[in-house]
């Protein structure tokens, strides 16, 4: 482990259900605002970063509420929920002190940015902390590959993935207290394992762009800034073990 970071760039994938923290639906202020702290951390020590969020929390498109709606609509609406997750962590992050952007794949440019990748990128360099909204603007897409795809746009060196739990298991540790957990695995394990840590599309783009993937407890306070100074925490998923 060295003082500083050990990556330049990087993207920080959450899920909409990350920001129900202790709630049941919609979006949890205490939680975001520890995120926005989390996040404020790794900032400071010089770190480019770059946010995908979902929208989990609201609405999803392949969840029981959109079932028997058109797919297409069901995705629309939830690419517009990960904007709402957006601004309001936009808001945490800027109660932060921090400078941000939100650009958005859906084009509304009252309240985001157009995602533009050179800008985003400009942006990076000016020390903001971009927020990736909208998915890829695209239906039938997840917002796991919309964070491959934007982490390979602004040439990320990692793709930090903070989940509920600290990494990736063979089975579910909540139904299987005998559940071993990972500390490495290769992008060809995940898939033959089918194991659930990204779509197999996001880690297809991964696995062919050669783009490590970390999976880590985003609820353990701390882990954010122990995994960019070089600690080995969670489960990497890399090109070779």
């Amino acid at each position: 482990m060295s003082d500083g970071p050990v990556y330049k760039r990087v993207l920080l994938k959450l899920s909409g259900e990350a920001l129900l923290g202790e709630k049941s639906f919609g979006i949890d202020r205490a939680f975001t605002s520890y995120l926005a702290t989390e996040i404020g951390t790794i900032h400071t020590l010089g770190l480019e970063v770059a946010v995908v969020v979902g929208g989990g929390n609201i609405f999803r498109g392949v969840s029981d509420s959109a079932r028997g709606m058109d797919r297409v609509s069901a995705d629309h609406m939830g690419m517009l929920a990960t904007v709402i997750n957006g601004i309001a962590l936009q808001d945490a992050l800027e109660r932060e002190g921090l400078q941000t952007r939100v650009l958005s794949a859906i084009e509304m440019r009252e309240v985001a940015e157009p995602f533009i990748r050179r800008r985003a990128m400009r942006h990076l360099e000016k020390g903001r902390v971009v927020i990736f909204a909208g998915g890829t603007g695209n239906p039938y897409f997840s917002t796991d590959t919309a964070a491959a795809l934007r982490a390979m746009e602004i040439k990320a060196e990692i793709i930090l993935k903070g989940t509920k739990v600290d990494g990736i298991y063979d089975a579910d540790p909540k139904d299987n207290p005998s559940a071993r957990r990972f500390e490495s695995l290769t992008f060809l394990d995940v898939l033959k394992r089918e194991l659930k840590v990204m779509d197999a599309t996001a880690i297809s783009l991964c696995k062919d762009n050669r783009l490590p993937i970390i999976v880590y407890n985003l609820r353990q306070a701390g882990n954010l800034k122990r995994i960019v100074t070089g600690e080995a925490v969670g489960t990497i998923v890399k090109e070779s073990v």
